[in-house]
């Protein structure tokens, strides 16, 4: 049995993407009319997540949410128990995951269903004892490996007051802080794919 047996995830059509413009990496231009499309309710639906996972002609969105205090930025290994075992033992400094059938309760639809999945997510993998904003600031797409031909990232920035962030779940382990020039530097290659993008992206781009 399928260890995504039963589960439903929120996908788009990869010929959406390339109407909108197809890229490789961080783009941060004409991202709310990006979202705006691929949040309307007429563009996107649930498919198995088995399928999905295998089905280059669509993207499983995803919202990616990198924390941030200071200078320094947040990172975990992911472990063994996580959905994704094609990503096991790397670093990443993005958490959230995929958009279930269950963000769209109380009729939500669209962006509504969307920000439910990403504070579903967020309370269910992480205990944060400080006051945070967040904004959306760019999408990530990154054809080059079989986990990223069929997802597409949402980079949320999650700015916070302090570093009081604790971990609810074994996927997420060794969970800490680590400047920003270190995690560009040292730890790079240690760094999952879609993270390499965002720690480039943040190192270069100035977010007040």
């Amino acid at each position: 049995m399928s260890k995504y047996a039963g589960e439903e995830v929120l996908v788009v059509r990869r010929s959406l993407l390339e109407e909108i413009g197809m890229f490789h990496g961080i783009i941060t231009e004409g991202i709310d009319a990006a979202m705006a499309r691929l949040l309307d309710p007429q563009n996107h639906f649930f498919m198995d997540r088995a399928a999905a996972e295998e089905d280059p002609s669509h993207k499983q969105l995803i919202p990616y949410c990198v924390f941030r205090c200071g200078d320094q930025i947040l990172h975990y290994t992911r472990g063994k128990s996580g959905g994704e075992s094609r990503l096991h033992a790397k670093i990443s400094v993005g958490v959230g995951g995929h958009i279930n059938p269950i963000d769209t309760g109380n009729g939500r639809v669209g962006p509504e269903a969307y920000f439910a999945a990403v504070t579903r997510e967020l309370e269910e993998e992480l205990i944060i004892g400080s006051h945070r904003t967040t904004r959306i600031i760019a999408l990530l797409n990154d054809d080059s490996n079989p986990v990223g031909q069929v997802h597409l990232g949402v980079v949320h920035l999650v700015d916070l007051e302090n570093t009081d962030v604790q971990s609810r779940e074994d996927a997420l382990t060794d969970l800490a802080f680590t400047p920003l020039a270190t995690l560009r530097g040292e730890m790079f290659d240690r760094l999952e794919t879609w993270s390499q993008h965002c720690i480039e992206h943040l190192a270069d781009t100035s977010y007040a």
